[in-house]
C-alpha cells in the first residue's frame, strides 16, 4: 500500500536570520562565512520551510564573493582591483543583514550578482 506521507517543516524565521547573519563570520573570524551558513543548510534543508531557498542563495552569494574576490586580486596589477575589492567587501557586509531582514519577515532572498553555482 501506498503511503502520502508529507513530512512537515515547521516555520522558523529566526533560524533564516541567523544562516544570513552567520556569513558576517567572516570579519570575525576570517572564516565561516560559507561553512557555517552550508552547516546550518545541510542539516535543516528538510526540516525548516524555506530554509533550501535561502541557502542555496547564501551559498550562490557566498561563492560568488569568493569568485570576485579573486579576480579583485588579479585585477589589483592594473589597479581596479583596490575599488573592486572594497565594492566587493562592502555588498558581502551589507546584503546578509538585507536578507536577515528580508528573512525575519518571511520574504525570499535576493543577493545581487551571484552566480548560479547551487540550484
Amino acid at each position: 500500500m501506498e503511503s502520502n506521507y508529507h513530512t512537515l517543516k515547521r516555520t522558523d524565521n529566526q533560524l533564516l536570520v541567523i544562516t544570513h547573519l552567520s556569513q558576517l563570520l567572516t570579519y570575525i573570524t576570517g572564516f565561516g562565512g560559507l561553512l557555517a551558513p552550508l552547516i546550518i543548510w545541510a542539516t535543516q534543508k528538510d526540516k525548516v520551510e524555506d530554509m533550501d531557498a535561502h541557502g542555496k542563495a547564501i551559498l550562490n552569494f557566498q561563492l560568488s564573493i569568493i569568485v570576485y574576490s579573486i579576480l579583485s586580486v588579479i585585477l589589483m596589477i592594473v589597479a581596479i582591483g583596490f575599488l573592486t575589492i572594497i565594492l566587493v567587501g562592502i555588498l558581502a557586509f551589507i546584503m546578509p543583514i538585507i536578507n536577515a531582514i528580508k528573512a525575519s519577515n518571511g520574504e525570499l532572498p535576493s543577493y545581487p550578482l551571484s552566480i548560479n553555482f547551487v540550484s
